[in-house]
């Protein structure tokens, strides 16, 4: 029996079996990623820590049980406002980078009058601005 038979009597099965332990070992190596990932997320998910929820709001954790994912969690979206969240809906922990524009929260009391539309627009602020002659 030469080696051009064999593969065609065996081919197929060979290719066969190639890619079922292809599909396992790449399977395999998605779940242990993943595992590795709800774990780290886990370790980070502690109270004080900032997260981002599943409809995009982002609030700061108050209490997280890491054993019991059946307990809700409480998150605070703002001072005095919490609420209870399901565990699962804590999609990430964020961490923001020093300078990013999660650091300091936009003030619109810091606008200029030079950065406004128009400076017409308020007539007594140009007449108490500007020295009359």
């Amino acid at each position: 029996m030469n080696l051009a038979t064999f593969f065609q009597n065996y081919g197929l099965i060979i290719l066969l079996i190639v890619l079922l332990g292809f599909m396992f070992w790449s399977s395999r190596r998605r779940t242990q990623k993943q595992r590795a990932e709800q774990e780290q997320k886990a370790r980070q998910t502690v109270p004080g820590a900032e997260v981002l929820l599943q409809g995009g709001l982002y609030g700061t954790i108050v209490s997280y049980d890491p054993d019991n994912l059946d307990q809700p969690a409480v998150v605070e979206l703002a001072p005095g406002v919490d609420i209870k969240v399901h565990s699962g809906a804590i999609l990430r922990v964020v961490t923001p980078t020093e300078g990013s524009a999660l650091d300091e929260p936009i003030r619109h009391e810091s606008i200029d009058a030079d950065d406004t539309l128009s400076d017409s627009a308020d007539p007594d602020t140009e007449s108490d601005s500007k020295p009359q002659a």
